[in-house]
């Protein structure tokens, strides 16, 4: 796939973006401008300027272009007036609705899915996330690319049976195999995670949450550690995980996930599943939520409907709400009485770390790490010594 931009390019050349939204059906209008500003948030991210916007609310999509006709005039003229040279659908396109469009504008046009896909790959940093970005593009190139009248099937000749294999086939061969490979490096690196865990000392605990909720730098605080924050979506996507010293002897493993988001592309979900599967396999995990962002809910919901998704929807979990600092009285006295059991933290203040951590010890009481047959006990002060495991 094509790399779009890197933020020094962007700048150089200037990237300007129009964003484009269709709100299909009954779409609430509150949650469609969110998504909006989100999308122009991973725009930001992926380091582009966003010259405008163009909305359309319709009960369905036209087959051709997804926006109406008299719409994608107005996209035109908006994309003449903001210089813009890319545009950005906050919708799900096909490969000819991308195709038309292309054609219409006569500039390059994404949707929401391919620019997630491009800002991973720009922040994968270990072989293991590099290995999984690649994969969901690669699937999602394959399943882009439109299948006309054209792409006819070479003719079987004398001797011959059957049509034949299609050109369109014949060219997506090597980008198949590849995709074959891939799949059988992540099936590897699952099989080695696996191992690790299972020799684990310390109970698991997962920081799971929408994505610039806060967690990794939770994580530092808890655990007095360095790892990289940055205000941005999807600052980090390599798995960290750190010792958390919960007193009396008592320790945990705490590791930061990759953060959701809402629409995350199935395609991420399913190459990422050895990275998520920490969060199926932990004894506890903390759900990071933004306390003061006005969609909170549906940011919970996301969450919920995600672990799901990768099976971890079973397991023990606290609720942990972040950037209380930024509350007024009456919204922190709301969300205690909405939410009874919940955690308020600020973890770039450092308030609240104390209760975390007592949540944590009364969840997670010590467990003797595995051994095997005829192996003797591990000895907790050698225990106390490890390093900081990579799960």
């Amino acid at each position: 796939m094509k790399q779009l931009w890197t933020t020094e390019e962007s700048a150089s050349s200037g990237e300007r973006a129009l964003l484009a939204q269709v709100a299909l059906g009954r779409f609430d209008p509150a949650e469609a401008e969110d998504s909006l500003a989100e999308l122009e948030r991973l725009a930001n991210t992926a380091g582009v300027a966003v010259a405008g916007s163009v909305t359309q609310r319709r009960m369905k999509p036209t087959a051709g272009f997804l926006i109406g006709t008299g719409k994608l005039a107005d996209l035109q003229l908006a994309c003449r007036q903001g210089q813009a040279n890319v545009v950005i659908f906050d919708n799900e396109l096909n490969a000819i609705q991308v195709n038309n469009l292309d054609r219409a504008l006569g500039i390059r046009v994404i949707d929401r899915t391919e620019l997630i896909l491009q800002i991973f790959a720009r922040r994968a940093r270990s072989a293991e996330a590099q290995i999984q970005v690649e994969l969901a593009q690669r699937q999602y190139l394959v399943s882009r690319i439109p299948v006309s009248e054209a792409q006819q099937r070479f003719q079987g000749g004398i001797g011959m049976r059957g049509p034949g294999e299609s050109p369109l086939r014949l060219r997506n061969e090597p980008m198949r195999r590849r995709i074959r490979e891939l799949k059988r490096k992540l099936e590897r690196v699952q099989a080695r995670r696996q191992r690790t865990r299972m020799r684990r000392p310390w109970p698991l605990v997962s920081l799971v949450g929408y994505t610039n909720a806060g967690k990794s730098t939770l994580l530092n605080a808890l655990t007095d550690s360095a790892a990289y924050v940055d205000d941005l979506l999807f600052a980090t996507l390599d798995t960290k995980t750190r010792r958390l010293d919960l007193g009396g002897g008592h320790a945990a493993l705490l590791t930061d996930t990759v953060g959701f988001i809402r629409r995350l592309p199935h395609g991420l979900v399913a190459s990422f599943r050895s990275t998520l599967d920490v969060a199926a396999e932990s004894e506890l995990l903390l759900i990071v939520a933004d306390a003061g962002h006005a969609r909170l809910n549906d940011h919970l919901r996301v969450v919920h409907n995600t672990l799901r998704e990768i099976g971890a929807d079973r397991v023990k979990r606290l609720l942990v709400f972040n950037k209380c600092d930024t509350l007024s009285p009456d919204r922190r006295d709301t969300i205690r009485q909405r939410w009874p059991d919940a955690l308020l933290a600020s973890a770039a203040r450092g308030t609240g770390l104390d209760e975390i951590r007592r949540a944590i010890a009364g969840a997670c009481p010590p467990v003797v790490a595995p051994r095997r047959s005829g192996e003797a006990a591990p000895n907790p002060a050698s225990q106390r010594s490890l390093p900081h495991a990579c799960v």
